[in-house]
């Protein structure tokens, strides 16, 4: 009978402003007693979470806490902070009133980011999607309500962007 070592893996998971997390609290506690240098590990979280500077990311780092080699997965943000930023708005609609716009471009690159971890496949669900969001925070695309915007994806509008 061969006997294998099992190698043990630690998992932090967190939510960290994009290119500022800091040794602080609530990474650098969990991360000190591992034995990590904290400082290169905030680092790289940060060099990968530069692109989503002022937006919350969900970061998971994996630990293999006998070689103390560690490994990286960032999140995306969620969609409503998405359209925010993109719409250079602070927060969206509470009361349904209209507080921003987005063009088709910065729809596409939400769309774009979010693709991976929505349910939706084709393209054009995913923009459905992200506008069903966009309704929520009331922000309109292309100075269209969202719900007309998606009639016009529907009627076939917007194909030749979306490649339907």
């Amino acid at each position: 009978m061969r006997m294998r070592k099992k190698k043990m893996k630690q998992t932090i998971e967190s939510l960290v402003e994009g290119g500022k997390a800091s040794p602080g609290p609530p990474l650098g506690p969990a991360i000190g007693p591992l034995g990590l240098n904290i400082n290169e590990v905030i680092g790289k979280i940060n060099e990968e979470t530069a692109d989503m500077n002022g937006m919350k990311v969900p970061i998971k780092l994996i630990i293999d806490t006998e070689t103390k080699e560690y490994k990286i997965e960032v999140g995306t943000p969620p969609t409503a902070a998405l359209i925010k930023k993109e719409a250079g708005i602070e927060k969206g609609t509470q009361d349904g009133t209209h507080v921003g716009n987005i063009s088709m471009e910065q729809l596409l690159t939400i769309s774009k980011i979010k693709s991976k971890s929505l349910l939706s496949r084709d393209m054009k669900n995913v923009v459905k999607e992200i506008a069903g969001t966009c309704k929520s925070a009331g922000v309109t695309i292309e100075e269209l309500d969202p719900r007309e915007f998606i009639e016009k994806i529907d009627s076939g509008d917007f194909d030749d962007k979306l490649g339907g």
